[in-house]
């Protein structure tokens, strides 16, 4: 699947940058598919982990005090700082941070030996924050580039939210709003709110992928409804949401009282169309069809009632009207006094 501009902007929440934003779609679009981050569980789980890196896409570099733990770069052989200043030279860009001068060499390889053309990140490291390097090379790190050498999918494919976490952090720094950036991802990449946690708990239980119980449905995204949300993605949007749909006002022609009587009775029947179609939908995901199955029955009747109303109306008032016109019509009498 394709993830969009839009929906990074909601898995992010607040006010995201534009630009970093569309940096990782169109990187995404390109070599999602070819790095099987095609796929909604894998995809949720690579967005949740960028979105912290990079404070919600706010950032696409690190932000330099320095700090001891900066000034600790300089020197670093794990990062193949070995030239004088690349402590500070090779600090973190793009999404996921990308830093060292032996991150940033083996990337620029991967770009070559993939048939780009990238340019000269060694000499001039912000050109990774240029279209498309800037988004590729969290794919990068995320595909080949982190200490196991071997994609990170086979974590995202269990569920495993915490080796994922180290092989990119390290450690476990910020792990509960990768957590949380997680359930917002699966949330939307599943067609819900970004918080809409109590209604995919709904529909996940009717699936299936959640314990039957009325405390299970308590809106808050613990283990149990991020696994829910991991099997969903993984089986193929088994709970997306239900459809958007637009709803059409009928507009009735509106011409005397029979006409606004028979018009009143075609909106009425029109919306209980609509109320039904909307039952339809909604019954799947939640305990609202009943009570519009009700109102359905009810404007359906009222509809009638008023259809033919106005039709009787109509039908008097023209009866009446041809009976006034005979009267005028009719022949003088003389009357002798």
């Amino acid at each position: 699947m394709n993830v969009t501009s839009a929906q990074l902007a909601q898995i992010a929440g607040g006010r995201p940058d534009k630009s970093n934003i569309n940096s990782i779609v169109v990187a995404l679009t390109e070599y999602g598919p070819k790095t099987g981050l095609d796929k909604p569980h894998r995809l949720a789980q690579f967005i949740a982990q960028i979105a912290h890196e990079s404070g919600g896409f706010k950032y696409d570099r690190e932000i330099w005090g320095p700090t001891a733990a900066q000034r600790g770069y300089e020197g670093r052989k794990d990062l193949g700082n070995t030239v004088k200043g690349d402590g500070k030279k090779f600090a973190g860009r793009g999404p996921i941070q990308l830093t060292g001068r032996g991150n940033v060499t083996r990337f620029h390889k991967w770009c070559v030996a993939e048939g780009l053309d990238p340019p000269d990140f060694i000499k001039t490291p912000d050109l990774i924050n240029t279209d498309p390097w800037e988004g590729l090379s969290a794919i990068w790190y995320w595909h080949v580039g982190n200490p196991t050498g071997k994609s990170l999918n086979v974590f995202a494919d269990k569920n495993d939210i915490e080796m994922i976490t180290r092989r990119i952090n390290g450690g476990l720094n910020g792990y509960e709003d990768r957590l949380r950036l997680y359930t917002r991802a699966g949330l939307v990449l599943e067609g819900y709110a970004p918080t809409a946690v109590r209604e995919f708990q709904t529909a996940a239980q009717k699936a299936g992928f959640l314990p039957k119980g009325k405390d299970q449905l308590d809106g808050i995204a613990g283990p149990k409804t991020r696994a829910a949300l991991h099997m969903a993605m993984a089986n193929g949007n088994a709970v997306a949401a239900a459809p958007v749909t637009q709803q059409v006002d009928i507009q009735s022609p509106g011409k005397g009282v029979a006409d606004a009587a028979t018009g009143a009775g075609i909106g009425a029947a029109g919306v209980g169309g609509a109320l039904q179609s909307l039952q339809e939908q909604l019954t799947p995901f939640s305990s609202a069809g009943g009570w519009i199955g009700r109102l359905v029955v009810i404007l359906i009747i009222v509809g009638a009632l008023l259809t033919v109303g106005g039709l009787a109306w109509r039908w008097w008032a023209n009866r009446r009207k041809k009976q006034m016109v005979a009267a005028l019509n009719a022949p003088e009498v003389e009357v002798e006094v």
